[in-house]
């Protein structure tokens, strides 16, 4: 199973960075262990003093693709969730300084936290018109709607799947709206899917 994570995908995330809005969509990779448990809470990993939340609509693949045109890439999915891609802001940073791969900031155990999936039929919503948003204390940290999204969940699928064969299993993070913030010991985090909360846990 993969985990594949979008970058830059909502224009105001980027310009809050100070991000080049990007031509063509920015992918990474999350391993397996980057799942954070259920029931369990995000541990602040020891080897950042800066770990941001960025809440992001998850697609769920659930057929075998390679080479997907975006006419056909909605066959691929039926079912979608809500995750944070935990990022390491200041080793990131030092990344970038440096010319390196992400992968000590985005890809860490529990970096990858994931509600339980929905489908779409369910939610009566077209992929483009899913609002979602974050809570953290109580209080509205990060709000989107996938119609924001620069590059639409079937163009992502369409890309990734160059350069990756999907499986079933596979999970996009499909990017991630403004808002993205430090976490810190005792908060609690809250998402929100078309105003109904489907997953919580605490930061330690």
């Amino acid at each position: 199973m993969k985990i594949i994570c979008i970058g830059r995908n909502y224009a105001k995330h980027a310009e809050e960075l100070n991000n080049p809005i990007p031509e063509e969509p920015v992918v990474f990779l999350k391993p397996e262990t980057a799942l954070l448990l259920k029931k369990h809470p995000f541990f602040i990993p020891e080897h950042s003093n800066e770990v941001h939340h960025e809440v992001e609509l998850v697609i769920k693949i659930n057929r075998l693709g390679k080479h997907i045109e975006p006419r056909f890439a909605h066959k691929y999915y039926t079912e979608v969730g809500l995750g944070i891609d935990f990022t390491a802001r200041d080793v990131q940073a030092k990344c970038k300084e440096k010319g390196l791969p992400w992968e000590k900031a985005k890809a860490f155990d529990g970096s990858a936290a994931v509600s339980k999936f929905f489908s779409l039929e369910s939610l009566g919503k077209d992929i483009q018109n899913i609002h979602f948003h974050l809570e953290i204390n109580g209080n509205t940290v990060q709000q989107g709607n996938t119609a924001m999204m620069l590059f639409p969940v079937n163009e992502i699928i369409s890309h990734v799947s160059k350069y990756f064969t999907l499986k079933t299993g596979d999970l996009i993070f499909t990017g991630t709206p403004a808002g993205v913030g430090q976490v810190k010991r005792n908060d609690l985090l809250e998402l929100y899917l078309e105003g109904k909360r489907v997953f919580y846990f605490s930061v330690k």
